[in-house]
Protein backbone atom coordinates (compact mmCIF):
# COMPACT_ATOMS: atom_id res chain seq x y z
CA UNK A 1 0.00 0.00 0.00
CA UNK A 2 1.02 3.66 -0.50
CA UNK A 3 0.69 5.45 2.46
CA UNK A 4 0.19 9.20 2.29
CA UNK A 5 -0.46 12.56 3.81
CA UNK A 6 -0.26 16.22 3.91
CA UNK A 7 0.42 18.33 6.92
CA UNK A 8 -3.69 19.86 6.19
CA UNK A 9 -4.68 16.61 5.87
CA UNK A 10 -7.15 14.69 8.14
CA UNK A 11 -5.69 11.54 8.96
CA UNK A 12 -2.99 9.20 6.20
CA UNK A 13 -4.80 7.89 3.15
CA UNK A 14 -3.63 4.23 1.77
CA UNK A 15 -4.14 3.95 -1.99
CA UNK A 16 -4.11 -0.17 -3.21
CA UNK A 17 -1.49 -0.68 -6.08
CA UNK A 18 -1.84 -2.53 -9.48
CA UNK A 19 -0.10 -4.85 -9.24
CA UNK A 20 1.81 -6.76 -12.40
CA UNK A 21 4.04 -9.93 -11.93
CA UNK A 22 7.35 -9.88 -14.11
CA UNK A 23 9.00 -12.87 -13.00
CA UNK A 24 9.21 -15.42 -9.74
CA UNK A 25 11.27 -12.71 -7.92
CA UNK A 26 9.95 -9.13 -9.38
CA UNK A 27 6.59 -7.61 -8.99
CA UNK A 28 5.85 -4.35 -10.42
CA UNK A 29 3.02 -2.01 -7.71
CA UNK A 30 1.93 1.23 -9.67
CA UNK A 31 -0.20 3.71 -7.61
CA UNK A 32 -1.85 7.28 -8.40
CA UNK A 33 -2.21 9.50 -4.73
CA UNK A 34 -3.72 12.80 -4.76
CA UNK A 35 -5.12 15.72 -5.16
CA UNK A 36 -2.70 17.30 -2.76
CA UNK A 37 -4.40 20.54 -2.96
CA UNK A 38 -1.71 23.49 -2.22
CA UNK A 39 -0.09 21.66 0.28
CA UNK A 40 3.63 22.68 -0.12
CA UNK A 41 4.96 18.97 1.10
CA UNK A 42 3.22 15.71 0.31
CA UNK A 43 4.80 12.55 2.65
CA UNK A 44 4.07 8.89 1.50
CA UNK A 45 6.04 5.67 2.78
CA UNK A 46 5.38 2.19 1.45
CA UNK A 47 4.12 -0.25 3.92
CA UNK A 48 2.11 -4.08 3.92
CA UNK A 49 0.93 -3.98 7.51
CA UNK A 50 3.22 -4.90 9.14
CA UNK A 51 6.39 -3.18 8.04
CA UNK A 52 7.31 -0.10 6.08
CA UNK A 53 9.42 1.85 4.26
CA UNK A 54 11.11 5.75 6.02
CA UNK A 55 9.46 8.59 4.78
CA UNK A 56 9.81 10.53 1.94
CA UNK A 57 9.00 13.72 1.24
CA UNK A 58 8.20 15.78 -1.85
CA UNK A 59 8.37 19.42 -1.43
CA UNK A 60 5.74 21.36 -4.24
CA UNK A 61 6.82 25.04 -4.66
CA UNK A 62 4.56 27.97 -5.80
CA UNK A 63 4.18 28.69 -9.54
CA UNK A 64 6.24 31.91 -9.83
CA UNK A 65 8.85 30.46 -7.46
CA UNK A 66 12.27 29.38 -8.31
CA UNK A 67 12.06 25.82 -9.40
CA UNK A 68 15.29 23.82 -9.84
CA UNK A 69 15.48 20.73 -12.21
CA UNK A 70 18.21 18.12 -12.64
CA UNK A 71 18.77 17.22 -16.06
CA UNK A 72 20.43 14.47 -18.14
CA UNK A 73 20.32 12.08 -20.09
CA UNK A 74 22.05 8.26 -21.68
CA UNK A 75 24.00 7.03 -18.94
CA UNK A 76 22.99 3.59 -20.02
CA UNK A 77 25.39 0.69 -20.07
CA UNK A 78 27.62 3.66 -17.82
CA UNK A 79 27.46 3.03 -14.28
CA UNK A 80 30.87 3.77 -13.15
CA UNK A 81 30.43 7.08 -14.97
CA UNK A 82 26.76 7.56 -14.07
CA UNK A 83 27.87 7.27 -10.65
CA UNK A 84 30.87 10.06 -11.29
CA UNK A 85 28.15 12.26 -12.17
CA UNK A 86 25.98 11.50 -9.49
CA UNK A 87 28.56 12.07 -7.26
CA UNK A 88 28.72 15.76 -8.87
CA UNK A 89 25.33 16.22 -8.76
CA UNK A 90 25.10 15.78 -4.66
CA UNK A 91 28.09 17.61 -4.50
CA UNK A 92 25.98 20.73 -6.01
CA UNK A 93 22.80 20.69 -5.12
CA UNK A 94 23.74 19.82 -1.50
CA UNK A 95 20.92 19.70 1.08
CA UNK A 96 18.68 21.44 -1.45
CA UNK A 97 18.12 18.59 -3.69
CA UNK A 98 16.40 19.45 -7.07
CA UNK A 99 12.48 19.73 -7.51
CA UNK A 100 12.43 17.93 -10.61
CA UNK A 101 14.70 15.61 -12.21
CA UNK A 102 14.30 15.59 -16.15
CA UNK A 103 15.44 12.29 -17.81
CA UNK A 104 15.50 12.45 -21.45
CA UNK A 105 16.08 8.71 -21.82
CA UNK A 106 17.96 5.87 -22.30
CA UNK A 107 18.57 4.81 -18.64
CA UNK A 108 19.73 1.40 -19.03
CA UNK A 109 20.62 -0.36 -21.99
CA UNK A 110 18.26 -3.21 -22.42
CA UNK A 111 15.11 -2.49 -21.18
CA UNK A 112 13.83 -6.50 -21.20
CA UNK A 113 16.34 -7.21 -19.19
CA UNK A 114 16.17 -6.47 -15.13
CA UNK A 115 19.72 -6.61 -14.18
CA UNK A 116 20.40 -3.44 -16.51
CA UNK A 117 17.84 -1.27 -14.14
CA UNK A 118 19.54 -2.47 -10.99
CA UNK A 119 23.12 -1.69 -11.79
CA UNK A 120 22.93 1.11 -14.50
CA UNK A 121 20.13 3.04 -12.92
CA UNK A 122 18.42 1.76 -9.55
CA UNK A 123 21.83 1.08 -7.70
CA UNK A 124 23.52 4.20 -8.79
CA UNK A 125 20.92 6.49 -8.15
CA UNK A 126 20.00 4.66 -4.51
CA UNK A 127 23.92 4.95 -3.64
CA UNK A 128 23.71 8.55 -4.14
CA UNK A 129 21.66 9.86 -1.99
CA UNK A 130 18.09 8.21 -3.56
CA UNK A 131 17.16 10.91 -5.06
CA UNK A 132 14.42 9.23 -7.06
CA UNK A 133 12.46 8.70 -3.55
CA UNK A 134 12.11 12.34 -2.83
CA UNK A 135 12.63 14.30 -6.21
CA UNK A 136 9.59 13.70 -8.65
CA UNK A 137 11.26 12.25 -12.44
CA UNK A 138 9.59 13.66 -15.89
CA UNK A 139 10.95 10.23 -17.96
CA UNK A 140 11.56 10.65 -21.47
CA UNK A 141 11.44 7.31 -23.55
CA UNK A 142 15.02 6.63 -25.20
CA UNK A 143 15.69 4.07 -27.70
CA UNK A 144 16.70 1.50 -25.16
CA UNK A 145 14.63 2.41 -22.76
CA UNK A 146 11.41 0.33 -23.99
CA UNK A 147 10.66 -2.16 -27.48
CA UNK A 148 9.14 -0.61 -29.99
CA UNK A 149 7.73 -3.58 -31.62
CA UNK A 150 4.08 -3.94 -31.73
CA UNK A 151 4.36 -7.72 -30.11
CA UNK A 152 1.48 -8.04 -27.01
CA UNK A 153 3.46 -8.26 -23.96
CA UNK A 154 6.57 -7.89 -25.28
CA UNK A 155 8.26 -7.53 -21.67
CA UNK A 156 9.03 -3.61 -21.24
CA UNK A 157 9.28 -4.08 -17.41
CA UNK A 158 9.25 -0.97 -16.03
CA UNK A 159 8.43 1.60 -18.77
CA UNK A 160 4.87 -0.43 -19.56
CA UNK A 161 3.38 1.64 -16.79
CA UNK A 162 3.24 4.76 -19.24
CA UNK A 163 0.57 2.89 -21.61
CA UNK A 164 -2.52 5.19 -21.57
CA UNK A 165 -0.85 6.78 -19.00
CA UNK A 166 -3.16 7.69 -16.22
CA UNK A 167 -5.87 5.83 -17.20
CA UNK A 168 -5.61 3.61 -13.96
CA UNK A 169 -7.77 0.72 -15.29
CA UNK A 170 -4.82 -0.06 -17.69
CA UNK A 171 -2.29 0.01 -15.64
CA UNK A 172 -2.65 -3.92 -14.37
CA UNK A 173 -1.76 -4.58 -18.57
CA UNK A 174 0.89 -5.13 -20.43
CA UNK A 175 2.40 -2.40 -22.46
CA UNK A 176 1.47 -3.19 -26.16
CA UNK A 177 -2.48 -4.29 -26.63
CA UNK A 178 -3.96 -4.94 -29.99
CA UNK A 179 -0.75 -3.99 -31.99
CA UNK A 180 -0.83 -0.64 -30.37
CA UNK A 181 2.42 1.60 -29.43
CA UNK A 182 3.17 2.68 -25.98
CA UNK A 183 1.68 6.08 -25.10
CA UNK A 184 4.15 8.10 -23.58
CA UNK A 185 3.78 11.40 -24.75
CA UNK A 186 2.18 13.95 -22.52
CA UNK A 187 2.24 17.39 -20.83
CA UNK A 188 3.47 18.79 -17.55
CA UNK A 189 3.87 22.19 -16.18
CA UNK A 190 7.07 22.79 -13.93
CA UNK A 191 6.81 26.29 -12.21
CA UNK A 192 6.22 29.13 -15.30
CA UNK A 193 7.32 25.96 -18.02
CA UNK A 194 5.36 23.96 -19.80
CA UNK A 195 7.11 20.75 -20.79
CA UNK A 196 5.84 18.39 -23.67
CA UNK A 197 7.12 15.23 -23.80
CA UNK A 198 7.24 12.64 -26.75
CA UNK A 199 8.08 9.45 -27.99
CA UNK A 200 10.82 9.73 -30.64
CA UNK A 201 10.68 6.05 -31.21
CA UNK A 202 7.13 5.48 -32.15
CA UNK A 203 5.75 8.23 -34.02
CA UNK A 204 1.96 7.75 -34.73
CA UNK A 205 -0.66 9.59 -35.98
CA UNK A 206 -1.91 10.02 -32.32
CA UNK A 207 1.11 11.47 -31.10
CA UNK A 208 1.04 14.10 -33.88
CA UNK A 209 -2.49 15.44 -33.05
CA UNK A 210 -1.69 15.15 -29.32
CA UNK A 211 1.50 17.32 -29.81
CA UNK A 212 -0.27 20.14 -32.57
CA UNK A 213 -2.97 20.16 -29.95
CA UNK A 214 -0.93 20.80 -27.20
CA UNK A 215 1.57 23.39 -28.58
CA UNK A 216 -1.85 25.56 -29.75
CA UNK A 217 -3.43 24.72 -26.04
CA UNK A 218 -3.65 27.80 -23.38
CA UNK A 219 -1.58 25.54 -21.21
CA UNK A 220 1.38 25.69 -23.37
CA UNK A 221 0.81 29.34 -24.58
CA UNK A 222 0.04 31.41 -22.04
CA UNK A 223 3.49 29.34 -20.44
CA UNK A 224 6.09 31.93 -19.52
CA UNK A 225 8.69 29.44 -21.31
CA UNK A 226 7.70 26.68 -23.49
CA UNK A 227 9.69 23.38 -23.78
CA UNK A 228 9.88 20.23 -25.79
CA UNK A 229 11.74 16.92 -24.80
CA UNK A 230 12.02 14.50 -27.01
CA UNK A 231 15.55 11.37 -26.99
CA UNK A 232 16.36 11.93 -30.63
CA UNK A 233 17.42 15.62 -31.26
CA UNK A 234 16.25 16.84 -34.96
CA UNK A 235 19.48 17.95 -35.45
CA UNK A 236 22.57 15.10 -34.62
CA UNK A 237 26.04 16.25 -35.51
CA UNK A 238 28.33 13.22 -33.99
CA UNK A 239 27.51 10.06 -34.04
CA UNK A 240 29.35 6.16 -35.39
CA UNK A 241 29.96 6.61 -38.73
CA UNK A 242 29.32 3.08 -39.77
CA UNK A 243 26.23 2.94 -38.02
CA UNK A 244 25.22 6.67 -39.16
CA UNK A 245 25.93 5.81 -42.89
CA UNK A 246 25.97 2.29 -43.63
CA UNK A 247 23.53 0.89 -41.50
CA UNK A 248 20.84 3.79 -42.01
CA UNK A 249 20.92 5.46 -37.93
CA UNK A 250 20.56 8.85 -39.47
CA UNK A 251 17.32 8.21 -40.73
CA UNK A 252 16.23 7.93 -37.22
CA UNK A 253 15.36 11.34 -36.41
CA UNK A 254 14.19 12.28 -39.53
CA UNK A 255 10.42 12.46 -39.15
CA UNK A 256 11.79 14.42 -35.89
CA UNK A 257 13.28 17.20 -38.03
CA UNK A 258 10.45 17.22 -40.88
CA UNK A 259 7.65 16.98 -39.07
CA UNK A 260 7.82 18.20 -35.89
CA UNK A 261 10.48 20.46 -35.63
CA UNK A 262 8.73 23.30 -38.37
CA UNK A 263 5.28 22.65 -35.45
CA UNK A 264 8.31 23.76 -32.84
CA UNK A 265 9.24 27.00 -34.56
CA UNK A 266 5.67 27.86 -36.01
CA UNK A 267 3.77 27.69 -31.68
CA UNK A 268 6.88 29.46 -30.47
CA UNK A 269 8.78 26.82 -28.57
CA UNK A 270 11.68 28.37 -26.50
CA UNK A 271 13.82 25.13 -26.12
CA UNK A 272 14.12 21.65 -27.53
CA UNK A 273 15.99 19.12 -25.20
CA UNK A 274 17.06 16.02 -26.38
CA UNK A 275 19.55 12.90 -25.58
CA UNK A 276 20.69 10.49 -27.26
CA UNK A 277 24.07 11.84 -29.03
CA UNK A 278 26.51 11.08 -26.29
CA UNK A 279 28.18 14.49 -25.70
CA UNK A 280 26.86 17.89 -25.11
CA UNK A 281 25.91 20.87 -27.87
CA UNK A 282 23.62 23.97 -27.61
CA UNK A 283 22.73 26.11 -30.31
CA UNK A 284 20.68 29.48 -30.56
CA UNK A 285 22.45 29.97 -34.38
CA UNK A 286 20.23 28.90 -36.80
CA UNK A 287 21.93 28.95 -40.55
CA UNK A 288 20.09 25.95 -42.30
CA UNK A 289 17.37 25.79 -44.69
CA UNK A 290 13.39 26.99 -43.44
CA UNK A 291 14.68 28.93 -40.53
CA UNK A 292 13.40 33.31 -40.16
CA UNK A 293 15.38 35.78 -38.79
CA UNK A 294 13.40 35.93 -35.82
CA UNK A 295 13.83 32.51 -34.49
CA UNK A 296 14.64 32.19 -30.98
CA UNK A 297 14.63 28.53 -30.85
CA UNK A 298 17.14 26.86 -28.83
CA UNK A 299 18.67 23.27 -28.96
CA UNK A 300 20.13 21.59 -26.71
CA UNK A 301 21.87 18.02 -25.93
CA UNK A 302 22.62 16.29 -22.72
CA UNK A 303 23.40 13.21 -23.70
CA UNK A 304 26.61 12.94 -21.46
CA UNK A 305 25.15 11.63 -17.80
CA UNK A 306 27.03 7.49 -18.31
CA UNK A 307 26.92 6.08 -21.41
CA UNK A 308 30.67 5.89 -23.83
CA UNK A 309 30.70 8.98 -25.80
CA UNK A 310 30.35 10.28 -29.35
CA UNK A 311 33.07 11.96 -30.68
CA UNK A 312 33.08 11.52 -34.32
CA UNK A 313 31.28 14.22 -36.46
CA UNK A 314 28.72 12.88 -38.86
CA UNK A 315 26.83 16.18 -39.82
CA UNK A 316 27.17 20.04 -39.45
CA UNK A 317 24.65 22.16 -39.32
CA UNK A 318 26.54 25.36 -38.96
CA UNK A 319 24.16 25.56 -35.73
CA UNK A 320 25.67 25.19 -32.61
CA UNK A 321 27.30 27.34 -30.63
CA UNK A 322 28.65 25.48 -28.10
CA UNK A 323 30.10 21.45 -28.24
CA UNK A 324 31.42 19.67 -25.24
CA UNK A 325 32.74 16.26 -25.36
CA UNK A 326 32.87 14.74 -21.91
CA UNK A 327 30.48 13.67 -19.65
CA UNK A 328 27.96 16.11 -17.95
CA UNK A 329 24.53 17.05 -15.98
CA UNK A 330 22.43 20.21 -16.40
CA UNK A 331 21.12 22.32 -13.85
CA UNK A 332 17.73 24.26 -15.02
CA UNK A 333 16.48 26.60 -12.78
CA UNK A 334 13.06 28.11 -13.68
CA UNK A 335 11.99 31.50 -11.49
CA UNK A 336 9.25 33.08 -12.86
CA UNK A 337 9.88 35.34 -15.77
CA UNK A 338 13.61 33.23 -15.79
CA UNK A 339 15.26 30.66 -17.22
CA UNK A 340 19.06 29.92 -16.46
CA UNK A 341 20.51 26.43 -17.68
CA UNK A 342 24.35 26.14 -16.70
CA UNK A 343 25.87 22.79 -17.80
CA UNK A 344 28.55 20.78 -15.67
CA UNK A 345 31.19 18.75 -16.11
CA UNK A 346 32.17 15.83 -13.67
CA UNK A 347 35.05 18.04 -12.82
CA UNK A 348 32.37 20.92 -11.34
CA UNK A 349 33.27 23.02 -13.85
CA UNK A 350 30.89 25.33 -16.10
CA UNK A 351 30.77 23.71 -19.56
CA UNK A 352 27.61 26.31 -21.02
CA UNK A 353 25.33 28.43 -19.11
CA UNK A 354 22.41 30.52 -21.14
CA UNK A 355 19.48 32.78 -19.65
CA UNK A 356 16.09 33.45 -21.34
CA UNK A 357 14.83 36.01 -19.46
CA UNK A 358 10.91 37.49 -20.87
Amino acid sequence: MVEWWTKASHGHAFIEPWYRRIDANHHRYTAIFGPAGNASDVFYKINNYRQSTQQYRIHRRTKHSLHRVLVMADNQNGPSNFRRVLARVRKFYGSNIPDTILHVGDSVQTARKLNDWQKQLFSPMEDFGGLQHNVPTIFVPGNHDHDKSRKPNNNNLYTDMYHRLLESEDLGKSSVVDGEYHRFYHSVSVGTARIIVLDAECPSTEQSEFLESELQSAAFQDAEFKIVAIHIPPYIEFWDPFTWNDKGEKHWGEHIRIEYDPLFRKHGVDLVISGHQHNYQRSTIHRGPGYGKNDTITYAIVGGAGGSLDLRRVENYHMYNVTYLDHHFVSLDIEDKRLHWVAHNIAGQTVDEFVLQH
